[in-house]
């Protein structure tokens, strides 16, 4: 898979008169393994994050292959590990924090120099706290005291592992990152997270269960503390559930047009985040069922202002945000400080964009509150973040005139949004 170059185009969000009805299929959400074998992935995602993965992985000596498969989305996967990860290449993460998180660990187990690099707009993403807890067993990285991307690890072929602190308050990603790797070093790892908080659990909760499928058993003898033992992982070929996070804007658009959307493979147990939209879209008014694999979602009369508490689930914020505009009262939602270091800010990038199509919202110190007002056409941008150009898109089904300043961004994680959205109001031509 070649890594996708987009360039900003602008996009006028289409507006529709009345309830949207559509069945939608979403693709797949994003996993790692480094397995004893090969094994297949059925269904992955294929986006730019995910072509920053392969391309990572490929520059340790992973073999990654397509292979024929009967996804609607793309090819799946052939994935081969080498006998020992390779040293003298590159990573570049692009946009995609999980490259930046998942691989590093990795890259102290390669036998040579790894270097390490991204997007000049995503340099700015959390990794002083990665960098601490692999100094911490063992893996040298020469940062330049900048404590920060773009950095060399000095790869040795092992890593000894042992006992690390990290405050993770920043990302998830800190902890799942280390969990994947930590089976392969050579003591293992026990982590404990001394933060004031830890954000977005289920992705925790994603990564140990993934290691459980494959024969890796991470012990949690106290909240914020996990103990991997050193093992190989089995390798285990893997169908991909679709990626609930990113189904989170067509069933709001339910919502916002009183419709009703129904997205198919949805599961009837996960650990995705966006496993908690039914309950969370429910608090503004919404009727959700699962029925035969597919979830549907249904928009009342009105939209009730909500309080909620985000922590567990920030990146359904901007969509949640997006549906506040509407509610029939202001709304606010916290826990959510830790989005600060996403792709951008995105509690200032969406009090900006709101207050650009002429709408009102504050920042708050762990979150954002939205009031309601008549809004207008104007530009709504992406600020590099595919959630605040789907958010934008969102809006636009209500109010005239908004164009999202680069809809290419959604290629980070969903490079067929604006078809699937299109194709979801009927208006296919209206794709690009």
């Amino acid at each position: 898979m070649s890594i996708p170059r987009y360039s900003p185009r602008p996009w006028s969000a289409p507006t529709v008169p009345g309830p949207v009805t559509a069945t939608v299929a979403v693709p797949g959400s994003k996993s790692l393994t480094i397995a004893d074998g090969p094994a297949t992935v059925r269904a992955p995602l294929h986006s730019d994050d995910s072509a920053r993965m392969i391309h990572a992985l490929r520059a340790l000596g992973v073999g990654i292959e397509p292979v024929p498969g009967e996804g609607r989305f793309g090819d799946d996967l052939r994935v081969t590990p080498p006998a020992h990860l390779a040293g003298g290449g590159t990573v570049d993460c692009g946009q995609a924090g999980t490259v930046m998180r998942f691989v590093t660990p990795l890259t102290g187990l390669a036998a040579g120099d790894v270097a390490v690099t991204a997007d000049a707009s995503a340099l700015h993403r959390p990794m002083g706290e990665m960098i601490r807890a692999l100094r911490q067993v063992g893996v040298d990285i020469d940062d330049g005291g900048s404590w920060a991307l773009p950095f060399t690890v000095r790869g040795r072929g092992r890593v000894v592992g042992g006992e690390v602190e990290i405050d993770a308050s920043a990302s998830s990603q800190f902890v799942s990152g280390l969990l994947l790797a930590a089976a392969r070093y050579d003591v293992g790892l026990r982590l404990r997270h001394r933060g004031p908080r830890l954000p977005s659990i289920p992705h925790i909760d994603m990564t140990v269960d993934a290691l459980a499928h494959r024969g890796v058993h991470v012990e949690r003898p106290a909240p914020g503390e996990w103990i991997v033992p050193p093992m190989v992982p089995h390798s285990k070929d893997v169908t991909i559930e679709p990626d609930l996070s990113n189904a989170a804007p067509f069933l709001a658009a339910a919502l916002l047009t009183g419709g009703s959307v129904t997205v198919g493979g949805w599961p009837a147990h996960s650990t995705q985040p966006g496993a908690q939209l039914p309950e969370l879209l429910a608090a503004f008014g919404a009727h959700s069922v699962r029925r035969h694999g597919a979830l549907t979602v249904t928009g009342g009369d009105r939209l009730t202002p909500v309080e909620l508490d985000l922590s567990a689930v920030g990146e359904l914020t901007p969509t949640l945000v997006g549906i506040a505009l509407f509610a029939d009262g202001p709304s606010t939602f916290t826990g959510i400080g830790h989005i600060r270091g996403h792709e951008t800010d995105r509690i200032a990038a969406l009090v900006d964009d709101i207050r650009a199509v002429g709408g009102e919202a504050e920042e708050l110190p762990d979150g954002i509150r939205v009031i309601p007002r008549p809004l207008a056409g104007g530009v709504w941008r992406a600020h590099h973040d595919h959630r605040l150009a789907t958010t934008g898109a969102l809006v636009g089904l209500r109010v005239p005139g908004v164009e999202v300043d680069d809809i290419g961004t959604t290629a980070k994680t969903m490079p067929e949004f604006p078809e699937l959205w299109a194709r979801m109001l009927g208006r296919q031509n209206d794709a690009v």
